[in-house]
Formats: structure tokens, sequence, C-alpha cells
């Protein structure tokens, strides 16, 4: 496919600045810095998504949480992938997507679920809570 940004290596890579909510912005535009798309270390990483999105930005904290799924063993899957399904489903509250944001808090309630039954290290995070935090924002944006 032509037209689409790469980076040097030839992958596919967004070049336009985005907003805060991650909409992209026109060429040229001023945009929020984006997110590093190189994974960080798990306690590294829970400390950028949370900053993130404490700064509003949770589509940012998606991305740092989504470095660290694809780099991270697959036993730990369920745990990134839900802590990056509840920033974007912050992301399309954010934006006024009702639908969207309850289907993905409870997506990532049930990954979070998942990852909490095998009893594995969360690096610190309280899962229960984490969960429970998900389904109480299930409707209320």
């Amino acid at each position: 496919m032509t037209g689409r940004d790469r980076d040097a290596a030839g992958r596919a890579r967004q070049a336009r600045p985005r907003d805060a909510l991650g909409l992209p912005l026109p060429y040229g535009a001023a945009g929020v810095e984006p997110a590093s798309e190189d994974p960080l270390p798990p306690k590294e990483t829970l400390e950028a998504a949370r900053e993130l999105v404490e700064a509003g930005r949770p589509f940012s904290a998606h991305e740092v949480l989504e470095a660290r799924w694809k780099a991270g063993p697959v036993e730990e899957r369920d745990l990134w992938q839900g802590l990056a399904q509840v920033c974007v489903a912050l992301t399309h509250a954010a934006r006024g997507n009702q639908v969207g944001a309850d289907r993905l808090f409870d997506r990532a309630a049930e990954r979070l679920t998942a990852f909490a039954s095998t009893g594995r290290e969360a690096y610190g995070l309280d899962l229960d809570a984490a969960v429970k935090q998900a389904r109480s924002h299930v409707g209320k944006f």
C-alpha cells in the first residue's frame, strides 16, 4: 500500500500529530508528544501509564501498555491487554462514545480477572481494585 507513513524499517507508523485523546491532527499541526513505542520494564510501564492517564492522555497510556504486552511473555498478555483496554475505554469515554467505553471496560475486567486467577505477579498492582474500578465505570460516562 502506498502513501502510508513508515519508519526506517518499513513498518507502518502514523507520522501525523495527535491530540491528547489520540485523534489525528492535520500534518504540521501541534500535537502532544507521542508515547514511545519501545517497551519499558513492567514497573516503569505501570508508572508511565499512570502518569499519562493522570495527565489526561489515556490513549498514550494505552500505547505504553501495548508496547509492554507485545514485548512481554505470553503468560502476562491478559494483564497488559486488560490494562490497555482500560485506557482505550477511558479514551472512548472522553470522546463521548459510551457504548465503546462500556464494552472495553467489560473486556478489560474480564482479562484482568483471568490474569488474577493465575496467581502470577502483577507488579504491585491491586488487580481486585482494578477490576472493581473498570466495572464501576460501565454506564457512568
